[in-house]
């Protein structure tokens, strides 16, 4: 369901939700399958939540058993030494049964804390191991949004199998201990001398009232069910309004956008999403009137249904214990017992409607969890060459975006000679990204083939192959890591290898005002000291760390875009002592950087135009090149 971000609370009150049915056969295939992600990801997790799950389950029973036989002997024989001991018995139980709960539920706390956390890992592995095609589709990062969403808000997804597996299994272990002490009260008698009250003795009457108490404990979660399935119904609002909320409730803290906000009064638009009454939060919202209709009807008639089981329970135990069925004391043994066995199996029956809720929120989890990796990875080891000499091919490389009908490169033919020095130049949307994302295999072509050394790269182990490559992208991205982590990509580095790839990329002066040399952390997330950085200083980071991976392939997009003139030329000048015998592949929109690279591509309309030194293509002044030149030259003339 898509909703359009300009959209009015009172308009998206009046959306229609979404009806989303799985059936409970499929919702416990959803669950079990979450669980055993979970104990394959973390088992001690799941051990110390089954074992005081069933701990916690057990114990209070054996309390209620034990006052149960206090109390008898004190409405009995009253005599001192029982009594003594039941109490001794009873109380060194209770601390016993404390003190194993404390060392479980810490054991427990221990292995959940982070939970949150522990989920994301689970999804973030996903991202890392996902092809970068679907990684770079927004269907996939829009599913991956919602997930988070969903697990942030209510829980709903994974988070919420743990829980649910937790009460299902506590609310088991209640059911059996509870019957085992509730079976006597049924079957014991009531004297003939009570006169009309014998008729309880009637397994006719006694079937009568436990099926009236079946049918409540059934009906009483049902409804509570029912309530929660309009939000799983409203999903999708609840999802988009927490994405206007993200967005809108942290614009005053995003210290990127402060100054546009004051300059253009950009808090009028938060207001309208942030304090409006009637967006699905507000008080006029859906969520509030569900709360004051349906679902706060079933919530209340679930309340009352459950207090009409505890009526009915009390007359029967309290009119058999009146006739003389059993003692004072098995009074509370039975109440207790027996309110227990409906609160638990209300809690089942409520715990399987959760689980078939819950389950179309793991649907969408393993729809993400279930992408397939389609590229092939290949086998063949790339070749660690001293001599650098690598040389790629593109034979016929034709390429379109995934659910796109346009074709982003045609007929792409280039060779790559070792230790060239390659410009590529072009309008914005030529193709000039897409060309690298091929040659470092982010996409594979949709048509002909890119070759290493006359072998297609489809056949190389993927990740070895990717590592032939440094790559500054021109929408690159620091951490918020120390100086050298961020440079090596990695904590254990050369400190003199860090240094001189700062040297060689201008950063070196920049780097002897700081603080705590190359331990000193980029921005202020996690460490007050921290420095800020401005774009030009990212980006001759970002150049250094280009250099230091050392790849037989450097490539620069737009490597100079956030610098000054004077950095800019320090870079041009040191490019030869940048890329050494490397194979540099250099894009950029300004022409005057290509003069010193030995060959010059062209592309347009996602197709190579020309190719030549700058010389030859300035010299052709009906071609692209120089129509390029000419503009940018003027406003340096």
């Amino acid at each position: 369901m898509r909703f359009k971000a300009n959209i009015t609370g009172k308009e998206m009150g009046k959306m229609k939700t979404n009806e989303k049915n799985i059936s409970l056969k499929e919702a416990l295939q959803l669950n079990h399958r979450a669980y055993k992600l979970f104990y394959r990801y973390y088992p001690k997790l799941i051990l110390s939540q089954i074992s005081l799950t069933i701990w916690k389950a057990l114990t209070p029973y054996i309390i209620i058993y034990l006052s149960a036989l206090v109390i008898e002997e004190l409405a009995g024989d009253r005599s001192p030494d029982r009594i003594r001991f039941l109490v001794t018995i009873t109380l060194l139980s209770g601390a016993g049964i404390s003190l194993i709960s404390a060392f479980l539920k810490k054991w427990k706390r221990t292995w959940s804390a982070g939970l949150g956390m522990k989920i994301k890992r689970i999804l973030c592995e996903k991202l890392f191991d996902m092809d970068y095609c679907d990684l770079d589709d927004s269907k996939t990062m829009e599913l991956y949004s919602s997930i988070i969403q969903n697990l942030n808000g209510p829980g709903w997804g994974l988070y919420n199998v743990l829980l649910n597996y937790e009460a299902l299994c506590s609310e088991g272990f209640s059911i059996i201990c509870g019957l085992s002490m509730t079976i006597s009260l049924f079957t014991s008698q009531i004297p003939k001398t009570a006169e009309k009250l014998v008729i309880l003795n009637n397994p006719v009457c006694v079937t009568a009232i436990i099926s009236v108490m079946v049918l409540i404990t059934w009906f009483s979660p049902v409804l509570a069910g029912k309530a929660g399935k309009y939000w799983v119904r409203s999903a999708d609002l609840h999802t988009f309004s927490n994405r206007l909320f993200a967005y809108y409730g942290r614009l005053g803290y995003d210290s990127k956008k402060a100054a546009d906000m004051r300059i253009y009064q950009q808090e009028k638009i938060c207001e309208k999403h942030n304090l409006s009454k009637e967006n699905p939060f507000g008080s006029k919202g859906l969520f509030a009137r569900y709360g004051k209709g349906p679902v706060g009807f079933y919530m209340a008639a679930s309340s009352a249904v459950s207090v009409i089981f505890t009526g009915i329970a009390y007359v029967f135990v309290c009119l058999k214990a009146w006739t003389g069925a059993f003692g004072i004391g098995a009074v509370t043994k039975y109440i207790s017992s027996i309110t227990k066995v409906y609160s638990s199996v209300s809690g089942c029956i409520s715990t399987i409607e959760d689980m078939q809720n819950n389950a179309v929120f793991l649907k969408q989890t393993f729809e993400f969890l279930d992408i397939p990796n389609n590229m092939y990875q290949g086998s063949l080891t790339t070749e660690k060459r001293s001599d650098r000499k690598y040389e790629i091919e593109f034979q016929n490389v034709s390429f379109r975006y995934p659910g796109c009908e346009q074709y982003a490169l045609r007929n792409i033919n280039l060779k790559f000679k070792i230790g060239q020095k390659l410009a590529v130049v072009g309008m914005n949307g030529s193709g000039k990204t897409t060309f690298i994302k091929l040659l470092c295999r982010l996409y594979d072509p949709t048509e002909g083939k890119i070759l290493l050394n006359g072998i297609d790269i489809r056949k190389y182990n993927y990740k070895e192959y990717m590592m032939i490559f440094s790559v500054v992208f021109q929408d690159f991205k620091l951490f918020s890591l120390t100086l050298g982590e961020n440079v090596a990509a990695k904590i254990n580095y050369d400190e003199e290898k860090v240094k001189s790839a700062l040297k060689k990329s201008g950063f070196y002066n920049r780097l002897s005002t700081m603080p705590e040399g190359l331990n000193t952390y980029l921005y202020k997330d996690f460490n007050k000291k921290g420095i800020i950085i401005s774009g030009g200083e990212a980006q001759k980071i970002a150049i250094a760390r280009a250099i230091y991976k050392n790849a037989p392939f450097i490539i620069l997009d737009e490597p100079t875009a956030a610098l000054d003139p004077i950095a800019e030329a320090e870079i041009y000048e040191k490019f030869n002592e940048i890329t050494g015998d490397k194979t540099a592949i250099y894009i950029s929109h300004r022409l005057s950087s290509c003069k010193f690279c030995d060959k010059i591509v062209v592309f347009h309309e996602g197709s190579v135009i020309q190719t030549g030194t700058h010389q030859e293509l300035a010299a052709d002044k009906s071609g692209k090149y120089f129509q390029l030149w000419t503009a940018q030259a003027q406003y340096y003339r």
